[in-house]
């Protein structure tokens, strides 16, 4: 790792790249770390949460629904109220909403306390990692962008491996409620290195907050990667919202086998992020296309064998490297539609990605609700992976008529 040695201008000069990446982007990454085991870690714990609050398991589910919409509705109001602002500012004020968010969960009394606590912390998710994205790709050499971002977006993933295994743990010997007390002081912890880390930033001037341009929307291409990101990776959300009561009551893992699977699929995700950045580098578009492929394929895998307990283990680890080695494919498509408004459009397609788990969330519970089996859920995920290959195919072929 190298050290930053200049200060970052936020009107849009950059420091001169290094080869290697930054000390920043590790205090990014623990941020993501706290942040991506707060989204995560209620799967393992619904159940729990279900029979604590008085209420059934697809309404517990709305819970990973709430925090999904709230990243994506509250994204954009609040792009445009920190356009102004230092990056570095931005950043803590929103690692702050995201602290209390958790401190509210994990106090409150009832259901819908929660879920407040929930939609708070969610709050801050679309901003910071739209925001983060934007600084670690400025941090390194123009080849290694998607690398950078893969690297931040490490931390999200190893709160799989780590965070959501941990957090589980904590909920079945102490409660659900500590589970999100711990992720608070995790938050403090991130804000810290922030603190510590981070470079100085620059008001942005006139010219940067042009950047801010939602006209960017008018743009079909545009459009079209935010609908890629909430369909082809919001379908993960359909089968993964409901992954304890799937694994205990389909395939009969006990509760601590479970837990050890959540490690498995986090370690699946850390593995194809680091891979999906390196394949975005190389060869975007088709390196993009593939993966979706390998999503589709490896859900309706999985529903194939949820009978068998071994193969089910192997299938989630795989399909965890496939769902997220689509994220930094999906990141670097969007900035590259719009490099004029990068932070924007970045922080838009955060939304996007947790539009698409809301989405997901929903349609999973709807579809118990209405007598589908659990067997089902991976299934429809699968066929959303394919809409969104589609809409991966439709771009390039915008693209390729318009050179």
């Amino acid at each position: 790792m190298t050290s930053l040695s200049s200060t970052l201008d936020d009107a849009g000069a950059k420091p001169v790249a290094a080869r290697g990446f930054p000390l920043p982007i590790l205090a990014l990454a623990l941020a993501a770390f706290a942040i991506g085991t707060t989204e995560f870690v209620i799967m393992g714990l619904l159940p729990a949460m279900a029979q604590d609050l008085a209420v059934s398991l697809p309404r517990a589910g709305l819970l990973v629904t709430g925090y999904a919409l709230g990243v994506a509705l509250g994204a954009p109001p609040l792009a445009a109220l920190s356009a102004a602002w230092p990056r570095k500012r931005a950043l803590l004020v929103l690692i702050a909403l995201f602290i209390a968010g958790n401190v509210l969960s994990a106090i409150g009394g009832g259901y819908w306390t929660v879920m407040a606590g929930r939609i708070v912390a969610a709050l801050a998710h679309g901003s910071f990692f739209g925001i983060g994205a934007v600084l670690a790709s400025e941090l390194v050499a123009p080849d290694r962008k998607a690398g950078a971002i893969a690297l931040m977006f490490t931390g999200l993933t190893l709160a799989n491996v780590l965070g959501v295994p941990l957090g589980n743990l904590i909920g079945q010997e102490w409660g659900w409620r500590a589970s999100f007390g711990a992720v608070a002081g995790l938050g403090i912890v991130a804000a810290i290195a922030l603190v510590a880390l981070l470079p100085k930033t620059k008001d942005a001037d006139a010219g940067a907050q042009a950047g801010n341009d939602w006209s960017v929307l008018k743009r079909p291409q545009v459009l079209i990667a935010l609908a890629l990101t909430a369909v082809g990776f919001g379908g993960i959300f359909t089968a993964f919202t409901f992954i304890a009561p799937m694994l205990a009551e389909v395939t009969g893992l006990t509760p601590g086998w479970i837990t050890g699977v959540l490690f498995l699929f986090g370690l699946g995700l850390t593995i194809g992020n680091t891979v999906g950045g390196r394949l975005a580098d190389w060869k975007l578009m088709p390196s993009l296309m593939g993966v979706l492929v390998a999503l589709a394929i490896v859900q309706g895998l999985l529903a194939v064998v949820l009978d068998w307990q071994w193969p089910t283990i192997v299938t989630v680890f795989v399909w965890g490297m496939a769902a997220f080695a689509t994220v930094p494919g999906l990141q670097m498509r969007m900035m590259q539609q719009a490099p004029d408004a990068p932070a924007l459009v970045s922080t838009l397609n955060i939304a996007a990605f947790n539009l698409g788990n809301a989405g997901g969330a929903w349609l999973g519970g709807w579809m118990l609700t209405h007598g589908a089996s659990l067997r089902s859920l991976p299934m429809a995920g699968a066929g959303l992976a394919v809409v969104g290959l589609g809409l991966a195919v439709l771009s390039v072929v915008i693209e390729r008529r318009a050179r």
